[in-house]
């Protein structure tokens, strides 16, 4: 290895084994993840699925792409799923290709409001290339309004609704979102990449019983390697579906990574893990019991998830300062917005703390209290 390379991998080890990690969409994948996401799968093209490839030597590649997509169906209880999205916003893309046409309407969360890029944001190619437009939560209690949501749904029309955040703490319920849709006649988008290892884990509700297409991320709170999936239980969908991944946005699947996938999936279907996302979900609650005591502002006024959205609107701090303060002081987290943001994107009101990866740690309740409590002295 490159000395300067060696270098750079040495400080980045020194880094996470020395600070706190509290970003709420990072964890810490095992040594057999990691294992397999730099194993010789790397070298491998296999564009196409199992049993159609368009190369040859792919005999492997096939069995271990089958056996992701077999233990992922088995997860979460759904019958079809694609595993070769390189990232959770490839899957959205390709999800849009697979069912609307350019200019067609769409209706996600405002990423202000805890929403993410890839549900219609301006800057993305989600808010570029079909017309879309966002709902918030209340301004009062920073949940969601369901009825306000089927109101504009009525209003805009949609053809896809986008449900899922990437900073909302609270459970969603899907079957409202399922009525929304229904209202309408859009196609029920859910993006559970935040809370798919609390889902696989039975602590936060599934949506596979209400969408018609399901997609995630395999880290955060799912503690795999870096990467998508699509989930879905119409046969009907397949084709469409598939066809969006490769050829119409990605070309040669990233093996190694599926491999990791697999082992992830695998990891995920135990006791151990289930244990590990309950830990998640008790000590998210038990930090924001010591913020609420302390008196810091958190949006919702609690969790049911691993996030934890602190609002610095009315603090000396911007998000980003207190981010920054934090860092110095070895925690890390990121700076983000809040509903209503009285400061800029740059700036941010908020800071958003995640519970998984430290809980993966084998920390307690007791130690995320004392955490907690360490952190409201800081920014106090």
């Amino acid at each position: 290895m490159d000395n300067r390379i060696h270098s750079i991998l040495d400080k980045e080890v020194d880094r996470q084994a020395s600070t706190i990690e509290l970003i709420a969409s990072e964890n810490f994948a095992s040594s057999s993840v990691m294992a397999l996401s730099g194993s010789v799968f790397t070298n491998k093209y296999a564009e196409g699925y199992p049993g159609n490839r368009y190369y040859n030597g792919c005999d492997q590649m096939d069995e271990i792409e089958t056996l992701a997509i077999e233990q992922l169906k088995e997860l979460y209880g759904c019958e079809f799923a694609n595993v070769q999205p390189h990232c959770g916003a490839n899957a959205n893309t390709a999800v849009y290709q697979a069912f609307l046409k350019p200019g067609d309407k769409i209706l996600g969360m405002d990423l202000a409001s805890g929403g993410h890029l890839s549900h219609g944001s301006p800057p993305n190619i989600s808010g570029k290339i079909y017309d879309a437009y966002t709902y918030g939560v209340d301004e009062i209690t920073g949940l969601l309004d369901y009825s306000a949501i089927m109101a504009q749904a009525k209003e805009v029309q949609p053809k896809m609704i986008v449900a899922g955040a990437s900073a909302y703490p609270r459970s969603i319920d899907w079957s409202l979102f399922r009525e929304i849709a229904d209202s309408v006649g859009a196609l029920l988008l859910v993006d559970m990449a935040h809370y798919s290892g609390l889902i696989a884990g039975d602590v936060y509700p599934s949506p596979l019983p209400y969408a018609d297409i399901v997609t995630s991320t395999t880290h955060k709170t799912l503690r795999g390697p870096r990467g998508g999936i699509i989930l879905w239980n119409k046969p009907e969908y397949t084709k469409r579906i598939n066809s969006a991944i490769f050829p119409g946005t990605q070309g040669g699947p990233l093996m190694h990574i599926i491999a990791a996938k697999a082992q992830c999936f695998v990891e995920a279907n135990t006791t151990e893990f289930k244990e590990y996302a309950q830990q998640v979900v008790q000590n998210a609650k038990a930090m924001c019991r010591v913020f609420l005591k302390n008196g810091l502002e958190v949006q919702t006024g609690g969790t049911d998830s691993h996030i934890i959205l602190m609002d610095l609107s009315n603090s000396k701090y911007s998000g980003r300062q207190a981010a920054d303060l934090l860092e110095e002081n070895g925690i890390t987290v990121n700076k983000n917005g809040v509903p209503n943001d009285p400061r800029s994107f740059i700036e941010t009101s908020g800071i958003r703390i995640g519970t998984a990866a430290e809980t993966t740690r084998g920390h307690d309740e007791t130690w995320f209290e004392n955490l907690a409590q360490r952190i409201s002295d800081i920014l106090k």
